[in-house]
């Protein structure tokens, strides 16, 4: 007997065990739910990110311009003499 054809027995009846069957399924299943979950890790990063834009930048913009709006009354008010608010 040559140690070719131990070999390639040993090798055959590795690959076609039920538990590297099983393994192979196993690791399939996996990829396909990580896919699965990037997929929609992706598209709730979209709809996070254009609800920030549609809603939260607006109302950051509009609180940044109140607040140049107050310093700009307090300095016109030390400027003209009359006590702030």
């Amino acid at each position: 007997m040559s140690s070719g054809g131990i070999l390639s027995r040993v090798s055959s009846a590795v690959s076609e065990s039920p538990i590297v069957y099983q393994g192979k399924k196993a690791a399939s299943d996996t990829a396909f739910v990580a896919k699965k979950l990037l997929k929609s890790t992706g598209k709730a990063a979209w709809i996070v990110g254009t609800t920030f834009l549609v809603l939260a930048v607006p109302l950051i913009i509009e609180m940044d311009r109140e607040q140049q709006f107050n310093e700009l009354e307090l300095q016109q008010a030390s400027l003209l003499g009359s006590p702030p608010k």
